[in-house]
């Protein structure tokens, strides 16, 4: 204790000791997070609530051990001498010369567990593998897949690590290419060629910038006209375009053996194209992208993913990631088409990677490109190009995307915590959404407006939020898990943080449930598309694991069986992608129903649920209320989901309503009426999320706060428990 007194200088220590007698105000207090005292306080001002700013008696004395004292100057001491380097990654370090703290670190001593530059804290040291064939090499499985994750949620409902991942077989498979181009496989004749590359245009390049609009039919005409059928180059484009075009247009295709139409004109393009060009063209990059894009129609990821690399790779021989000087390329038009194909290539090099939780392949760092921008001919710029701020709001989503892989799924080494990581992460898409333009927003009051590009980039920004959050719901599920089979009294209280990040995840799953469900309904949802199935797929995972928690709602298991309604119906229809994530969820559901039995009462287990028959109406309620709405849902003993006999038992100050007398439409006082909720104003919108004020919070603590007041890592830092489970691989 002397040794202790003798190394604390008695600045720091009265600086702590003052810092500690600030008194917090009611809604600090209440919220955990650090209040910066006076009346108001600076939090209380922000969210605008300085008048309810309410403080305790300020005769309250606050005893604060000394070993606490010694703790927090020693995480001080640690965070200086880190916060020179916490923006450097690996690679950075090592370029400076700096060491590795692995690699310095003397023989003997044991690892830092609270380091976060060790390692990643989610995900553990070791890749997972799954085996598929035992003559082949094992495939490596990425945590940030959906289907990775969802193979997760299976282990913690079963209660075992050794649940194994489950195959993916529902794809195009190399025989069956061979097999569609094995026929002698004609050009269209000139009208039908016309239809099906108007087809692909009008579906693709709204989206996607892949070609030029104009040139594109003109070069068609020029063809036929011509007839100059024995261009290989022009023959890969076209047929890659043909095969869009039947995809969009045609239910079946029995001719190919493929489920999906457009298969013979895809292996035809994919045979004849060149992989390894010594000089590469701008046509043979739209050709890649066109095949790459389509390969995901075939649920062929890992085809998509390679071939975006031999795109980016053939891009970066010819220095479409720098700007060209105007007297190589005078050309406006030629100018800017450059410009975006390369953009077009990041964005789906950002995309694939983080679908399969695999690395980008570029550092932006690299690129040293201007922004895309309108050419002064009006009537030119909208011949042959889409709307420019869409692509950039593109842009900006997908580097986002990236930093969110990186970030919370890889193994790399940082210096900021988790929480740290993930609010650089939902800043960025605060500010995404605070800065689009007025013109790419969702039409809130008739959804069935809303163009395709407009929701399509909505979507994906709703999966960027539940790719940055659902690991923490993960974990929130876990614990409420573990008080269920406990009798320890209320459990462990956890942070405001990190029930504001499920609570974001639970917002993001309902948004995109609501925005697909509707397209459905409309039927405007693509019957061979991959991404609404992918998300899907990837809403029906977080409002699965909402129906058990407090945050959530039980009504969530309605929508969770909808999407698997949908998903079987898209996968009747030949959809490959809903195939797999139907059999999915099928396992899921399977493990869903064994949980909620094994934890039920016998009396409640007897009763018939409601949900399925009233699935619709529950998917459409929770995509029109707010998640603080319908949070003060009760539990339903009908709904056979779960909820804690306390449901404050994660933060004394959240709420819920507890079961009461019915009233006389049969709605339980404190439930919202399905009916009244879809008819709130306004709908539900893509930045509701960032605007409750626990996420305001969250969003305006400092790194001090979330690294000291916050330790998130410390239900992380036992990674093989809650993403590592390696022992089936």
């Amino acid at each position: 204790m002397n040794r202790r007194k003798h190394n604390r200088t008695p600045d720091s220590v009265g600086e702590a000791l003052k810092r500690r007698k600030i008194i917090a105000c009611e809604r600090c207090h209440s919220h955990k997070i650090k209040c910066s005292g006076g009346q108001p306080c600076a939090k209380c001002r922000a969210v605008g609530c300085a008048d309810d700013c309410r403080y305790p008696a300020r005769d309250r004395q606050v005893k604060v051990s000394e070993s606490y004292l010694e703790q927090i100057l020693t995480e001080n001491r640690r965070l200086k001498e880190q916060s020179g380097s916490s923006a450097n990654t690996p690679e950075q370090d090592q370029a400076d010369g700096s060491t590795n703290p692995e690699l310095s670190r003397p023989a003997g001593e044991t690892p830092d567990e609270g380091n976060t530059s060790v390692r990643n804290p989610l995900i553990g040291d070791k890749a997972w593998f799954h085996a598929y064939d035992p003559s082949a090499p094992p495939i490596f499985v990425g945590e940030a897949a959906c289907t990775a994750f969802a193979t997760r949620f299976r282990q913690l409902l079963t209660g075992s690590s050794a649940t194994a991942h489950i195959r993916r077989t529902q794809y195009v498979k190399e025989e069956n290419i061979a097999a569609a181009n094995a026929n002698e496989i004609r050009w269209p004749t000139l009208q039908q060629a016309r239809l099906l590359v108007k087809i692909a245009l009008q579906q693709i390049s709204c989206i996607y910038h892949v070609l030029l609009r104009k040139s594109t039919l003109e070069k068609l005409e020029e063809i036929y006209r011509t007839e100059d059928f024995g261009c290989t180059v022009n023959q890969c484009k076209f047929f890659a375009l043909f095969a869009f075009g039947e995809a969009y247009s045609m239910r079946s295709e029995p001719s190919s053996g493929s489920r999906v139409p457009g298969t013979s004109y895809f292996a035809r393009s994919l045979s004849l194209v060149q992989v390894l060009p010594e000089r590469t063209s701008i046509t043979h990059l739209e050709t890649l992208l066109l095949l790459s894009l389509f390969s995901y129609y075939l649920n062929r990821r890992h085809s998509a993913y390679v071939l975006i690399g031999s795109a980016m790779r053939l891009g970066l021989c010819i220095g479409l990631n720098h700007n060209i000087p105007e007297s190589q390329c005078s050309d406006p038009v030629e100018r800017q088409h450059r410009v975006r194909i390369w953009w077009t290539i990041y964005i789906f090099d950002r995309m694939w990677a983080s679908k399969m939780g695999l690395p980008s392949q570029i550092l932006d760092d690299d690129i040293h490109l201007e922004k895309q921008k309108k050419i002064k001919k009006k009537p030119l710029y909208e011949e042959q190009f889409s709307d420019a701020e869409f692509i950039q709001a593109n842009i900006k989503l997908a580097r986002i995307v990236g930093d969110t892989t990186a970030q919370v799924y890889s193994r790399r080494k940082y210096s900021e915590t988790f929480l740290q990581r993930v609010q650089k992460l939902l800043k960025a898409l605060k500010n995404w959404v605070d800065t689009l333009p007025e013109h790419l927003r969702l039409n809130v009051d008739e959804p069935e407006m809303n163009r395709k590009h407009i929701t399509s980039i909505h979507l994906a920004f709703n999966q960027c939020v539940i790719l940055t959050t659902r690991p923490t719901l993960l974990h929130l599920f876990k614990l409420n898990d573990a008080r269920q089979n406990t009798d320890t009294g209320p459990g462990e209280n956890i942070s405001q943080p990190v029930l504001t990040l499920g609570e974001a995840c639970i917002h993001a799953a309902r948004h995109s449930h609501s925005l697909i469900l509707t397209k459905w309904i409309n039927g405007s949802l693509p019957v061979f598309g991959y991404f609404h199935a992918h998300y899907l797929f990837s809403s029906c995972i977080a409002l699965a694991m909402s129906s058990f928690l407090p945050i959530g709602s039980p009504a969530d298991i309605g929508a969770f069986e909808t999407g698997i309604e949908v998903l079987s119906s898209m996968s009747e229809n030949g959809n490959l992608a809903a195939s797999e994530f139907y059999h999915n969820l099928k396992h899921v559901k399977k493990c869903l129903d064994r949980y909620r039995a094994e934890r039920q009462p016998d009396d409640i287990r007897r009763r018939p649920s409601s949900v399925a028959t009233a699935a619709i109406d529950v998917a459409f309620t929770s995509a029109s209320v707010e998640p603080s709405a319908t949070t003060t849902a009760q539990a339903d003993a009908t709904s056979g989901a779960i909820l804690a006999p306390e449901q404050d038992f994660m933060n004394p100050g959240y709420r819920y309503a507890q079961p009461g007398p019915s009233s006389s439409s049969g709605q339980a006082l404190g439930q919202e009426d399905p009916l009244a909720a879809r008819e709130l104003p306004g709908g539900f919108t893509t930045a509701m999320a960032f605007m409750e004020p626990t996420m305001q919070d969250f969003l305006a603590q400092s790194d001090l706060d979330l690294g000291l007041l916050h330790p998130v890592e410390a239900f992380m830092n036992e990674a093989e428990n809650l993403y590592s489970g390696h022992e089936f691989s």
